[in-house]
């Protein structure tokens, strides 16, 4: 009996020792300047913001749609208006030139976070679509939603309410857009503003919902469009720039915008497109 339990006591010390002859050799211990594996031995590289990005590549990417006063092409073919110019001075503040991109209005966050762009910049309505999706600026400029009828029929048409049996033309994803469906307008999308004013011209469209501030420059005594005009002011609204979510380049415009008001830059070129009543501060 005592021998078998000699016997037994050897397995199980034996047992034993195997597991910690295991467990010992499990352990590694690094060698002087190395790094044990799954750890790091340096920090990582701090990763690259939106500033860096811009600066890297040598240009801003600034998506846009015809929209005169604020972006609009010269006989030349050179983008000009109050953004595109206050958007050029904006490159050289942070060392890039500024390239121009003709983007579909309603694709806007997709073409900005996919890099296609770096910005929007065409008298951009601060509503919550947009603020939800882009990191914004500080607003620059007052503007509203109004109604662009023929002018022989701007008499019957004083109020919203008026308005419901028209058949409406509204930019794709617009602002425009945006009130005809709160007031409960019949409205068809148009690729741009200008296409939206077109229409009622044409015939095609009874009325169109665009920004006063193209409005001002677009329709009326000496534009084009001398046979319309506009009437109902459907909201209030304010302009600002977006950028991706989290880009840095908004506090850098913030920035750029206080010393272009604080130096008169934004004054000046204000007043070349006849925006001035319009700007904020």
């Amino acid at each position: 009996m005592k021998k078998i339990i000699s016997l037994l006591l050897a397995v199980f010390m034996a047992v034993g020792m195997v597991g910690l002859c295991a467990s010992c050799g499990s352990s590694t211990t690094a060698a002087p300047g190395t790094t044990t594996p799954g750890t790091s031995g340096t920090p990582s590289a701090p990763a690259q913001t939106d500033l860096d990005y811009v600066k890297n590549k040598g240009k801003l990417v600034v998506g846009i749609t015809d929209f005169a006063p604020m972006d609009y092409q010269d006989k030349d073919g050179n983008w000009i208006g109050f953004d595109a110019d206050m958007a050029k001075k904006f490159g050289e503040y942070i060392g890039v030139t500024v390239e121009f991109t003709v983007i579909d209005w309603g694709k806007k966050v997709m073409e900005l976070d996919s890099k296609s762009i770096d910005c929007v910049w065409n008298g951009m309505t601060l509503n919550d679509e947009v603020t939800d999706a882009m990191n914004c600026t500080e607003p620059y400029c007052n503007n509203a939603q109004i109604v662009i009828l023929p002018k022989d029929k701007a008499e019957q048409y004083k109020t919203a309410e008026d308005c419901k049996d028209l058949k409406f033309a509204v930019e794709v994803g617009s602002a425009g857009k945006v009130m005809a469906v709160e007031n409960g307008f019949n409205y068809t999308e148009v690729k741009d503003q200008t296409t939206a004013v077109m229409e009622v011209a044409a015939g095609t469209c009874d009325a169109a919902i665009i920004d006063s501030l193209m409005a001002g420059a677009m329709v009326g005594e000496g534009t084009s469009y001398e046979n319309l005009t506009y009437t109902v002011k459907l909201n209030s609204e304010q302009y600002g720039v977006g950028f991706r979510k989290g880009s840095d380049l908004t506090a850098k415009w913030n920035e750029f915008f206080a010393k272009c008001k604080a130096d008169g830059t934004l004054q000046e070129i204000a007043e070349t497109y006849g925006v001035q009543a319009s700007l904020i501060g």
